[in-house]
């Protein structure tokens, strides 16, 4: 008999590729709750209760006399939803998997190497702390009344439809593209020489599968990204490669792009990006004999544009942020000249 999931959301950039490798192989019933926004295209064996999982109410009436030997929650942001999540499954599942982030992580970093027992200390971003705080009470309740919880936290997870950056505007990566198809210079965090890892989401899919009904994932985190291991300098050089243009990168300091405002970068880089991190996958593997990452960046990214540059819907210009790319770059080039 085929053991049952139940997914809340199912469909972003991490749950996309976990739902369709699930229902390629079959061995689970699978069952999405969201409210249908981006249900198009689904496997065929892949189930919906559209639903807005926000409406405590009705989804507890929607999944009466259900019972699940997985749940996974892909949009729980903040505690009152994983208090809600509580509440609407304890004793209606035999594992209940919460997407947190490698972003919890200690910053400023005591040691770039990064495992599960990394301090969760992150003063400079509340998404983060917000994660931390998930986190704690659920773990406190696996403690207390054994809930049965596995705490999963993905680092910088990408899928076909957006390049993983660390500076774009508030319309994601494509105008950072188009300005280096224009022969523009494009914005680098600090020199480019820190260290990132960046893991495409069917990779991280083969690991989260792994998890899921197993026993020895229960009341335990794992971190799931890939072991390869870039600088930004070369995660943008890789990029230009495959559009096939020059580079002409500009390094400016996180806290320069930070205070140059509006955008705030202060989390997504000072409390996450700009920082090395070596992550330690030895427990996953441990949990998941046969794990391995197998997808290099050049190979991912050029899957990731080659889809955008063939789905103009993904194309999505940011005049603003381009505009405010070429003030930034003009006031620096204008204070180096003052000072020459």
């Amino acid at each position: 008999m085929k053991r049952k999931a139940l997914f809340i959301g199912g469909t972003g950039t991490i749950s996309s590729a976990i739902t369709a490798q699930l229902a390629a192989e079959g061995e689970w019933e699978l069952t999405l709750l969201n409210r249908g926004n981006r249900n198009a295209g689904l496997p065929g064996n892949v189930a919906v209760l559209r639903a807005d999982i926000g409406d405590e109410a009705a989804v507890e009436k929607l999944l009466e006399g259900t019972q699940w030997d997985c749940v996974c929650d892909f949009i729980g942001f903040v505690p009152a939803q994983v208090e809600r999540d509580w509440r609407l499954f304890r004793g209606r599942t035999k594992q209940y998997m919460y997407i947190s982030s490698a972003s919890a992580y200690q910053k400023p970093a005591a040691s770039p190497f990064i495992t599960e027992g990394t301090p969760l200390v992150n003063p400079y971003w509340e998404y983060s702390r917000n994660k931390i705080a998930c986190e704690e009470f659920l773990m406190e309740k696996h403690r207390t009344e054994g809930f049965p919880v596995t705490i999963i936290r993905p680092s910088h997870t990408y899928d076909e439809r957006s390049v993983p950056l660390g500076v774009h505007g508030s319309n994601g990566s494509w105008q950072v593209l188009r300005r280096m198809l224009d022969g523009k210079p494009v914005i680098i965090h600090g020199d480019g020489t820190s260290l990132w890892t960046l893991t495409d989401n069917r990779d991280f899919a083969k690991g989260f599968i792994g998890l899921m009904g197993n026993p020895h994932a229960l009341g335990n985190a794992f971190q799931i990204t890939s072991d390869e291991v870039l600088t930004w300098n070369q995660i943008y050089q890789t990029i230009a490669d495959v559009l096939g243009v020059e580079l002409k990168a500009y390094h400016v300091s996180a806290e320069f792009l930070d205070e140059a405002g509006p955008y705030d970068f202060r989390g997504g880089l000072t409390g996450d990006k700009s920082c090395t991190v070596l992550f330690d996958n030895s427990k996953l593997k441990r949990a998941v004999p046969g794990f391995q990452a197998t997808i290099r960046f050049e190979e991912g990214v050029r899957r990731t544009i080659g889809h955008i540059l063939t789905h103009p819907e993904l194309q999505c210009p940011d005049p603003a942020f381009d505009a405010w790319c070429d003030r930034v770059i003009g006031a620096l080039e204008q204070a180096k000249a003052a000072l020459r």
